[in-house]
């Protein structure tokens, strides 16, 4: 038992970090902010979908693992009445604006691994939700994982 704990935890820090690495490297090669108005847009959106997902789950009830808290409980309100991952879609518009806004194959490749590290991570979290939570199996029915109506 202590050594799938152990994978487990390893596997959360793991897609964390490759997260927060890819989100460091696309902020500090790049802007803050997109320049032009079409780009700022999305990310401002992107940065107010977050907030609103935050406020929604509550600060006790967050964690930046995809492990489910001890004390978590299953949140669908907010964002999360449509969209399963809110959060992760909040970094994904915040992140992609200034990727263009600044391109290049080597800032958008990091941004296709922050893309497939949060798919990956998506899953990963889902599956410990799953075994956490009776009812989210019927949430996950009636909700996107990112994009309602397409994914």
């Amino acid at each position: 038992m202590a050594d799938k704990t152990e994978r487990s935890a390893f596997k959360s820090i793991t897609l964390v970090s490759l997260q927060f690495i890819c989100l460091g490297i696309l902020f500090l090669s790049g802007p803050l902010l997109a320049d032009p108005i079409y780009l700022l847009v999305p990310e401002l959106a992107g940065l107010a979908l977050g907030v609103w997902a935050v406020m929604a789950m509550g600060w006790g009830n967050l964690n930046i693992a995809p492990d489910p808290l001890q004390w978590s409980r299953l949140v669908a309100l907010g964002p999360y009445r449509v969209i399963r991952h809110p959060m992760y879609l909040a970094l994904l518009l915040v992140s992609l604006p200034v990727v263009v806004d600044s391109f290049s194959l080597f800032r958008f490749g990091v941004w296709l691994i922050l893309l497939g590290t949060l798919i990956y991570k998506m899953g990963y979290e889902e599956s410990m939700l799953l075994a956490k939570f009776p009812l989210y199996g019927e949430y996950r029915q009636r909700t996107s994982r990112l994009i309602p109506g397409l994914y």
